[in-house]
């Protein structure tokens, strides 16, 4: 395809093509409502003119008589450019004026009406007049009319108005086109440069900016946001693989030893069988780590947004602290619940509960270690209305996390080195985060001073009770959006 075809196909010029087509319609519209106007105007001016003129002729007529209105109406044909002038008896029969001849009946019609008619001297010629027609005493009758030339004259010089304002805008409009489609142009194909340059692979490409703050430019923000967010999920793809690659190898290589163990050196049925337990035990801990990737990978594609409905998000905080309290109590940690009624949110019980499990096993593993300071092990598991915003949050009393390492722990597999020797898969986190994520809401990792308090801010539904008049949330360290 030619520059040239291009520029005509192009969505600009096809715009302007067309605002052409309709201003030419409503200049045409403009120009013929003109004209009509005009005639109207003129023919106006016209009846009064020929009224005026009845109205003097009538009334030397009524002063002088028949003599002294023929003499007058002849001194008036002879003036150059005179109008039309006609008496006639009560017959029809001429008796003076210009008038050579008119259509049957029009002497018999009241008003200002159009007729044709021929003038003494140019028979051949039929014109078009108005004229009024006025009944004397004695049945005399007076015509008095104008001729219709001058009116009939704008006709062509409207159309040729019309004509060339349609040339013009033609003219106008196609450049004005071509000009707006070239620029357009060169801007879209300037970003389908830079999109073939992303498409070949390169993830670092942004698509121009013109800043002209136009729609094309606020796609292009839009399609550059796109891309930061893929780029962003293409390399926790990359992480999440080289992590899974990673984090997964050294447990199937445990499951692989302890059966090849079991085959070299089983004897008893009592061996196999204790060999069978390690396996299952090493397979339900695979399992475990792909269901929390698979629960995350649904939580930040949205899945479970269709099923969401309000609940009492301070009933499922209080049924998780019930079923953690006898574990914390075996564990020698004092458990605590400071849960406020009616903490109303829009969002699914489940997810929001296995958050909420999630936080208070971290927090009887990591967050009871000995030797820490602040006195006896503890965790709280509270929950708040803040102005618009449902604050649930856990809090213990053990070591904490440095400060550096907050923005990090919601990472995938990422373990700290202060918990490399318990178990877990560093997972939790992570699924907590995706599900204040996936709910509108924030995480907030916090100094308990001594411990560690990760909050959970999530929107309160509208059909909650009525907010505390309390500042609304101000998120620190965080790992949600």
């Amino acid at each position: 395809m030619t520059a040239l075809g291009k520029l005509f196909r192009t969505t600009a010029f096809k715009i302007s093509l067309a605002y052409l087509v309709i201003s030419a319609i409503g200049s045409g519209l403009v120009l013929v409502s003109v004209g009509g106007n005009i005639k109207d105007v003129i023919d106006q001016q016209i009846s009064q003119t020929i009224d005026a003129d009845i109205v003097g002729l009538s009334e030397q007529y009524s002063q002088g008589g028949i003599t002294t209105l023929v003499d007058i109406v002849e001194r008036r044909t002879k003036v150059p450019g005179a109008g039309l002038y006609l008496v006639t008896t009560h017959a029809g029969e001429p008796i003076a004026g210009n008038v050579l001849a008119l259509p049957a009946g029009v002497l018999d019609r009241p008003g200002v009406v159009e007729t044709s008619y021929r003038v003494k001297g140019d028979t051949a010629t039929t014109r078009r007049a108005l004229a009024r027609i006025f009944a004397l005493s004695g049945g005399f009758r007076l015509l008095v009319g104008h001729d219709l030339a001058e009116g009939e004259s704008l006709r062509p010089i409207l159309a040729r108005a019309l004509l060339n304002s349609l040339i013009s805008f033609t003219i106008v409009g196609t450049l004005g086109g071509l000009f707006l489609a070239r620029r357009v142009l060169r801007r879209v194909d300037s970003i389908n440069a830079n999109a073939r340059t992303i498409v070949a692979g390169d993830l670092t490409g942004r698509l121009p900016l013109a800043g002209t703050g136009d729609e094309l430019d606020r796609l292009v923000e839009n399609i550059n946001a796109m891309l930061d967010r893929i780029a962003v999920l293409m390399t926790g793809l990359k992480e999440v693989s080289d992590n899974v690659a990673h984090d997964l190898k050294t447990p199937l290589t445990r499951l692989r030893s302890r059966a090849e163990q079991a085959l070299q050196l089983g004897r008893t049925p009592e061996d196999y069988r204790g060999a069978l337990e390690k396996v299952i035990e090493e397979s339900d801990g695979l399992i475990r780590v792909f269901d929390a990737l698979l629960m995350i990978a649904r939580a930040e594609a949205g899945s479970g947004r269709e099923g969401m409905v309000e609940f009492d998000a301070g009933l499922v905080a209080s049924d998780v602290g019930e079923l953690y309290e006898p574990a914390a109590e075996a564990a020698g940690v004092h458990f605590e619940g400071d849960i406020e009624p009616g903490l109303m949110v829009l969002g699914s019980r489940e997810l929001i509960g296995q958050a909420l499990a999630n936080l208070v096993d971290n927090a009887l593993k990591y967050g009871t270690a000995p030797g820490h300071a602040g006195g006896e092990p503890a965790i709280t598991l509270s929950g708040r209305r803040r102005g618009g915003f449902v604050e649930i949050a856990v809090a213990d009393r053990g070591p904490g996390i440095a400060a550096d390492d907050r923005s990090r722990i919601t990472d995938r597999f990422v373990r700290l080195e202060n918990s490399r020797s318990r178990p877990g898969s560093g997972l939790g986190l992570s699924l907590v985060s995706a599900v204040a994520r996936l709910h509108n809401g924030t995480l907030r990792i916090e100094d308990n001073e001594p411990g560690l308090r990760i909050v959970i801010v999530l929107p309160a539904a509208k059909g909650g009770p009525p907010p505390l008049l309390l500042p609304p949330p101000q998120v620190t360290e965080t790992s949600a959006v």
